[in-house]
């Protein structure tokens, strides 16, 4: 009887969860839905003469796609993007691992990079071109620029906020220092590390197409420099929606992934 009654309830909470799963991405749809209703009226009313409809930039999108120049363009912008992701990963939670054990570290590289994270991006960039010139060197810094200091602060606040009783637990053990970082700080920390990751992947599309708007036109920077300059509206704005609906999806398959590895309470929301 104790066991048929628990099955029941389990069997009402996993069609609870799956009914909230599936209303919360009917939500998601409809919200999809009324964004691009509200762009087609805007674009017909019209708000602007530089503000084409959300079909007419389908339209372009489709065409971009379809003569190669969009494929062409994302292959030359994410060669940087991925350098750049990739060493302010490493870096970044290196750094950040190492402010929050050592107190010297924390004094002489936090404060540099809580300036780098307030600072205006932009005004780095020309100096940077200055210095590296306007080739792959320059665009992978300015993403760094951008990606490295919300890394490395995420990881330092992670690894500085440890659960104390995991660490008084495995002192009790006698576990070295190593140890203790290997298999405490570091597993209770991930979450955040993570989260501060996929910030940084974010920031890291903002610095790449800074970079290829005020570095050098080439990529999608290219894509909408060249049809603003000829008045192709719906083709600039397919451009400008096609990086932005990456960076979402991007986003999104991390926070996927952030969920399966490190957040199993949220799995059911």
């Amino acid at each position: 009887m104790e066991n048929s009654l628990r099955a029941e309830r389990g069997a009402v909470s996993l069609a609870s969860h799956s009914g909230w799963r599936d209303q919360s991405i009917l939500l998601r749809f409809m919200s999809i839905a009324l964004f691009a209703g509200a762009w087609e009226i805007a674009g017909r009313i019209p708000v602007s003469f530089a503000f084409p409809t959300f079909s007419d930039t389908m339209v372009a999108f489709v065409k971009l796609v379809a003569d190669g120049s969009l494929p062409t363009a994302y292959l030359s912008t994410l060669q940087p993007l991925l350098l750049g992701v990739v060493l302010s990963a490493f870096l970044g939670v290196g750094l950040g691992t190492l402010c929050g054990l050592w107190r010297a570290g924390e004094w002489l590289l936090i404060p540099v990079f809580i300036v780098l994270q307030a600072a205006p991006v932009a005004a780095f960039i020309p100096m940077v071109t200055f210095i590296y010139g306007i080739g792959m060197t320059a665009k992978t810094l300015a993403v760094m620029i951008l990606a490295l200091p919300v890394i490395v602060l995420n990881t330092y606040k992670a690894v500085r906020n440890v659960n104390e009783s995991l660490l008084v637990m495995c002192r009790s053990f006698l576990g070295t220092r190593w140890q203790t970082v290997a298999k405490i700080i570091l597993p209770d920390a991930s979450p955040v590390i993570f989260a501060g990751l996929r910030l940084g992947v974010a920031a890291g599309f903002v610095g790449v197409v800074l970079a290829e708007l005020l570095i050098t036109p080439t990529g999608i920077g290219d894509l909408i420099t060249f049809h603003r300059s000829r008045a192709d509206y719906a083709e600039m704005y397919a451009t400008i929606g096609s990086i932005i609906a990456l960076s979402t999806l991007t986003l999104i398959v991390l926070q996927w992934i952030e969920i399966r590895l490190f957040r199993p309470e949220k799995r059911g929301a």
